[in-house]
């Protein structure tokens, strides 16, 4: 048994966001340790022409605002995504607002975008920059409660996309009211060039993240969108629905539901979305990676790259060196010398 795993009940006896506080405390006092490991080559990849050492991530919504990017990088992530970071400072919903699922591998939340806004967000990011730390950072976009799309989002490119070396428009939070309406083919549109308006010259990629929950017309247009104005798609958000075999008590919960019960769902969506877009937009594949297993049918139903944040709850730092070790065992054993020939080909098939 890991060490986390023998901690993890004392941990559990805390609130979800208590705990969460106490794991960032942890990776900026260096406790947590990292890993040192050279990468497998076989892990590696070229995504926008940037190099990954390994396509292992963690998702927005752990530092949200970017204050462990070097100690995450540290822990053997080959990419870190910050955020959501929104124009203003904002508090989110009333607590509590996030709840453990154990016996489904799950989580709720209705955090509702809290976090410092640009102002805490720019000085730590410009910090991480000057120290040229390897590893690639992701920076993930939100619209204040009360603001304007369009304005937020290009005050949030036009402040922060030059620390970038992937920038995400998120508009599929379920826990800001109306955002996910911004998923309709007009209004993406609009957005995209309020936001590549203010993008710096060179441009980091602009990634959309996208929700689970999903009409056929919706994914349609997203696809049709992504190909004539975006670099790539992130599939996806939590969800709303709640399947069958949930079975502990905070399942009501109202919020976004994520971890296990999600990999199905968002592993679907990922082939479809792969499939609309022609395999020629970099996916990101999120929900229910718990394993080198999960992370590898990300990849095969479309994937360039994958991401986790539930998983680490009940698994603990441990599990990323895991998961890369299962996933180059599962390349090497399918006759794949690299991660790239291994991208949707079981949608494709």
């Amino acid at each position: 048994m890991s060490l986390y795993r023998r901690f993890r009940p004392l941990l559990f006896r805390l609130p979800p966001e208590r705990a969460h506080s106490l794991t960032l405390w942890a990776l900026k006092s260096g406790v947590l340790g990292g890993d040192t490991a050279p990468d497998d080559p076989v892990l590696g990849s070229k995504v926008w022409g940037k190099r990954f050492a390994n396509p292992l991530g963690i998702s927005a919504g752990f530092d949200k605002n970017a204050e462990v990017m070097a100690p995450l990088l540290q822990l053997g992530f080959g990419f870190v995504e910050v955020g959501s970071i929104t124009p203003k400072p904002q508090a989110g919903n009333p607590p509590p607002r996030v709840f453990r699922l154990p016996a489904s591998r799950a989580v709720i939340n209705r955090l509702g975008f809290n976090n410092e806004g640009i102002a805490g967000a720019e000085p730590r990011l410009r910090a991480f920059r000057a120290q040229a730390a390897p590893g690639v950072l992701g920076i993930n976009l939100g619209k204040n409660k009360d603001g304007e799309a369009q304005a937020d989002y290009a005050a949030g490119t036009a402040a922060l996309a030059r620390f970038a070396d992937y920038l995400v428009i998120n508009v599929s939070s379920p826990n800001t009211p109306g955002l996910r309406a911004l998923q309709g083919r007009a209004e993406l549109e609009g957005l995209i060039a309020a936001v590549r308006a203010e993008l710096p010259d060179p441009a980091p990629p602009l990634v959309l993240k996208i929700a689970p929950d999903l009409t056929e017309a919706d994914k349609r247009d997203i696809a049709a969108v992504a190909l004539a104005g975006l670099d790539g798609l992130i599939v996806s958000n939590t969800t709303l629905a709640r399947p069958p075999g949930l079975y502990d008590q905070a399942r009501e919960e109202t919020g976004g539901l994520s971890g296990r019960p999600l990999f199905e769902p968002s592993t679907r969506l990922l082939a479809e979305m792969y499939t609309l877009t022609e395999g020629r937009v970099p996916l990101i594949g999120v929900g229910g990676v718990e394993n080198g297993a999960t992370a590898y049918a990300k990849i095969r139903a479309g994937a360039s790259l994958v991401q986790l944040y539930t998983a680490l709850i009940y698994e603990g730092p441990g599990l990323v060196a895991r998961i890369k070790r299962e996933l180059a065992d599962l390349l090497r054993r399918d006759g794949f010398a690299k991660v790239s020939e291994a991208v949707g080909i079981e949608t494709r098939r």
